[in-house]
């Protein structure tokens, strides 16, 4: 009876901004009936420049605020905060089943033709172990171009994900690894995909674009089924969001990204001491 009460119990999502929205719109479309709970720390948006300390302390006071609302599965929707944290997190909480991101190389190259994959993430990531192993289990064989992709997370954040400016910014990313024959990109961070017109605008029909939400989706479909904690209802799930930046903003946001009429509620960072925590406030 408690596991079945559990299995309703909400899949908690975070990421810097409005990026991890990409995964909780895969997660309500192939998991219909679960509950979300996402948490945007737009206070800190965004993590790519960020030190590694200051990142996992960030993600595990989201993880306690998540836990606090009894987040069953803690998805963490963001792949500079996966690189940075996701390894202690699941030292720290050794009970609470993670899902985190990471770039699609493997698949890149898998299906290049021709043996040129383009990589679109933060220097974070980059530079992270994570990504290292990567590339040295499955990018042995193709010729990697990778960008940072400087401005184009605050870009997306702002609202201009169909403008000039973006598109002037990914141009200028994009031309040269199309000149070398790239034909494969893959979107190493959940912001990124809601730029994919502009991204197929440059690229053309001919160039696989590969975006991990997907894949994310399907990931936690199997956790939660391992771990026989699947909503048992046919009902559709309820749609929970924090921001820790403006309430009223981050609302239009997920409308505009999404279609979305939940409204955002506020999240407020506190120092305790040594720690750092997360609360829900008053609207």
């Amino acid at each position: 009876m408690e596991n079945k009460a559990a299995s309703q119990n909400p899949i908690g999502i975070f990421d810097s901004g409005v990026g991890g929205l990409s995964v909780l719109n895969e997660l309500r479309r192939l998991l219909p009936q679960e509950n979300l709970l996402y948490v945007a720390d737009q206070a800190h948006v965004p993590y790519g420049s960020r030190p590694l300390d200051e990142i996992r302390r960030f993600s595990e006071a989201i993880t306690h605020f998540l836990l606090v609302h009894k987040a069953k599965l803690i998805v963490v929707a963001c792949n500079t905060a996966s690189a940075a944290a996701l390894t202690n997190l699941r030292n720290i909480f050794p009970a609470v089943p993670f899902v985190g991101m990471e770039p699609a190389v493997k698949p890149a190259a898998r299906q290049t033709q021709s043996g040129r994959v383009g990589v679109l993430a933060t220097a974070t990531t980059f530079a992270s172990e994570r990504y290292a192993d990567l590339m040295a289990r499955y990018a042995r064989e193709v010729v990697v171009w990778e960008d940072p992709c400087r401005g184009l997370v605050d870009l997306i954040e702002s609202g201009e994900v169909d403008t000039p400016v973006t598109m002037t910014l990914l141009q200028d990313i994009l031309d040269p690894m199309l000149a070398s024959g790239v034909d494969t990109l893959v979107l190493g961070c959940t912001h990124y995909p809601f730029v994919i017109p502009l991204l197929r605008q440059i690229s053309g029909p001919e160039v696989m674009i590969i975006d991990p939400a997907p894949a994310i989706a399907r990931q936690v479909e199997r956790v939660l089924q391992q771990n026989e904690k699947l909503a048992s209802t046919s009902a559709a799930g309820e749609v929970r969001l924090f921001t820790t930046g403006a309430a009223g903003l981050f609302t239009g946001q997920v409308r505009g990204l999404l279609g979305m009429s939940e409204r955002g509620e506020t999240a407020v960072w506190r120092q305790d001491g040594n720690e750092l925590v997360l609360q829900s406030a008053q609207v």
